[in-house]
């Protein structure tokens, strides 16, 4: 009898990523969430069964159940299937399970790890590998964030919260960064600083950490790891790393290109890397997978020229058009570090343009727990914009608002505008040709740019201003 998998959560990133790659693999897939998402569609189109709303009746006939994190103990579809005797998993509990007999590579960090996840499997469908994958977004060259590959290698996106990453046993782990975030699972640094320990601590006996030797989390974690692994350094301008980059400069299209040297080659430099997507960070994504394909023993020109066509993953930098003289872009930025490294990219891509940023904080727990970072880490944008938070899987607290970080910037060029239809229509009215705005989000205020591309396609009420 074919195996009967069912997802309470199916339409989020994480679960309906697994759900393809089931499908694929020839299993009955069925699902529930609370709203119908282009994800949920995805996996439908591809087999699923899939419901809007919990019910009992949902889980019949399932001989396994794998929950979202951001599903409580008290659901109705957990209730029903322990009560049927159906196993109920967590994704940690499972994706150990699905790479099973691949040379598995797991992408950690609390940054940059969907963009480098991304690249590689790219990277590895270019060079002809066949992977398999499982991505937080959608890799924009592959049109998926999942697939089942015929090839040996399994690519996973080592998602941190709820300690996801610590189901999984990879051959190969790639840590891009360690800096605290999650306050709400890892309330100290030192907390989540030990997950990421523990997740290193479960790559296979000979395996490999690769790890970025710019960052200090990353670097600490790597002295950490027993003498039983391999341990490979990537970085910026530092010849006694593994693999590092020189000589970059900005070219053309937005991005950075550079220089790869290989510290263990005859001929230092190896390759000649210019990518598209833009920002100094994404030479550290770069350079993370550069070394997976050396050590995997691929060709590295092959994968320059493959990153040099990655064109980069959904929310992530996402340049949706140019509306009316206006370019819109989405972006998942929701940590300090993140936000400051966005905009800094969109500063070196449009140095002579107007740059606003709308913020939406993202959990109240993190707001508040890095409130004098955020305060500080808009100083590339031109007019910022910050909304209520997003307070996903926490209550809303009867003491805290948003707005303390917009009146902390002592500001001019900031506002508080709380909620999304209102800072639509003020946009529409602010914002002028030539223009770049970037809407920062792992909420639901991404609907603000798919309004404004809508309402700047007009020319009614628009042509004072655009």
């Amino acid at each position: 009898m074919m195996e009967h998998v069912h997802f309470i959560g199916i339409g989020g990133t994480g679960l309906s990523a697994i759900a393809q790659v089931l499908l694929a693999r020839g299993y009955h897939v069925s699902g529930s969430d609370q709203k119908y998402s282009p994800l949920a569609q995805a996996v439908e189109e591809a087999g699923a069964r899939v419901m809007v709303g919990h019910r009992p009746e949902n889980v019949e006939g399932a001989t396994i159940v794998v929950r979202s994190s951001a599903v409580p103990d008290d659901n109705v579809e957990v209730l029903a299937a322990l009560q049927a005797e159906i196993p109920v998993l967590k994704r940690a509990d499972f994706l150990g399970q699905l790479m099973e007999g691949h040379v598995g590579i797991a992408v950690a960090g609390t940054h940059g790890k969907t963009t480098t996840t991304s690249m590689i499997a790219w990277m590895l469908s270019a060079l002809s590998q066949d992977p398999s994958f499982i991505v937080g977004s959608v890799v924009q060259n592959l049109g998926t964030n999942a697939a089942a590959g015929e090839g040996r290698i399994f690519v996973i996106e080592a998602d941190e919260y709820d300690h996801m990453f610590l189901g999984l046993h990879p051959s190969f782990a790639i840590v891009t960064n360690v800096e605290h975030d999650h306050p709400d699972i890892f309330p100290t640094p030192e907390a989540f600083h030990q997950a990421f320990r523990d997740f290193a601590e479960r790559i296979k006996p000979g395996g490999t950490l690769i790890f970025c030797a710019d960052d200090q989390g990353a670097a600490r974690l790597a002295s950490e790891v027993g003498q039983e692994y391999n341990v490979v350094s990537y970085g910026i301008a530092n010849p006694n790393l593994a693999y590092y980059a020189q000589n970059l400069r900005l070219n053309e299209r937005g991005g950075f290109t550079f220089d790869l040297y290989k510290a263990e080659s005859e001929k230092p430099q190896v390759a000649d890397i210019a990518l598209q997507i833009p920002g100094r960070h994404n030479i550290h994504n770069a350079l993370g997978a550069l070394a997976i394909a050396d050590r995997l023993g691929l060709s590295l020109s092959g994968a320059a020229r493959a990153l040099a066509d990655f064109q980069g993953s959904n929310r992530r930098f996402d340049v949706r058009g140019k509306f009316a003289g206006v370019t819109l872009i989405d972006d998942y930025a929701h940590h300090p570090t993140e936000i400051r490294v966005t905009l800094k990219a969109a500063r070196e891509k449009y140095p002579h343009q107007t740059i606003w940023a709308v913020w939406q904080p993202h959990t109240f727990s993190r707001t508040r727990t890095l409130f004098d970072r955020f305060t500080e880490a808009f100083g590339d944008a031109d007019m910022v914009v910050v909304t209520k938070v997003f307070p996903s899987r926490e209550p809303i607290p009867p003491d805290f608002s948003a707005r303390e970080i917009v009146d902390a910037m002592e500001d001019p060029a900031a506002r508080f505008i709380p909620e999304i239809e209102d800072v639509a229509d003020f946009l529409v009215e602010s914002l002028s040709p030539g223009d770049v705005l970037l809407v920062l989000t792992a909420g639901d205020a991404i609907q603000i740019n798919a309004q404004l591309a809508e309402r700047l396609g007009q020319p009614v009420g628009l042509s004072t201003q655009i």
